[in-house]
């Protein structure tokens, strides 16, 4: 098993919960674990990107290289485009559809979606609709992270697992909305493979 996955977006949306909940479920797999961030002007909503690399054999480098990627991750569709020269030939684009528009030369959207569905292996929509019917709109990185469940080779379980340990302290009602996020990101995602 190895997965390398690009994790990417924008300060504030995430991101790196993302990662943490993903380390927490391969190392309670004992699955090896190397991660390396860029956390930007992270706090000013600028990029936060970070490398994920997973495997049931040893890992040497925590950075993944061009076209090495087997996953972009993304809650900002920009974003997953900035990465793509990462993505392998048969990698998967899981993003969100819609932007967080937070500099004055944002590309035309149409033309951010044409250049991610080019790719041919993208599963893209509303995460923040998603997540506002199920619990909040703050939860559409667990929206994100479901949707990038089924190419990830970490059983549902065990993330879901990581998720209840990591926000056990702020309450069961959190928790089990944050799964519920999960679950449906999940779902959608598969609805569109």
């Amino acid at each position: 098993m190895k997965s390398d996955i690009v994790l990417a977006g924008v300060g504030g949306q995430g991101i790196l919960t993302i990662a943490t909940i993903l380390g927490a479920a391969a190392l309670n797999d004992n699955l090896y674990l190397k991660q390396a961030e860029v956390h930007g002007m992270s706090q000013r909503g600028g990029d936060v990107q970070s490398n994920l690399r997973l495997s049931s054999e040893p890992i040497h480098s925590d950075l993944i290289r061009l076209g090495g990627a087997d996953l972009i991750v993304s809650l900002e569709p920009m974003e997953a485009l900035r990465y793509l020269p990462f993505l392998s030939e048969e990698g998967w684009i899981v993003t969100n559809s819609v932007p967080f528009v937070n500099i004055d030369n944002y590309p035309e959207m149409e033309k951010v979606e044409k250049a991610l569905r080019d790719h041919g292996h993208v599963i893209m929509f509303d995460m923040e609709a998603v997540a506002k019917e199920v619990a909040t709109q703050r939860s559409s990185n667990l929206v994100l992270l479901g949707a990038a469940s089924p190419f990830i080779e970490i059983e549902p379980d065990k993330i879901i697992e990581a998720i209840r340990n990591l926000f056990a302290s702020k309450g069961e009602k959190i928790v089990e909305g944050n799964v519920a996020a999960f679950r449906e990101g999940r779902i959608k995602a598969t609805e569109q493979m």
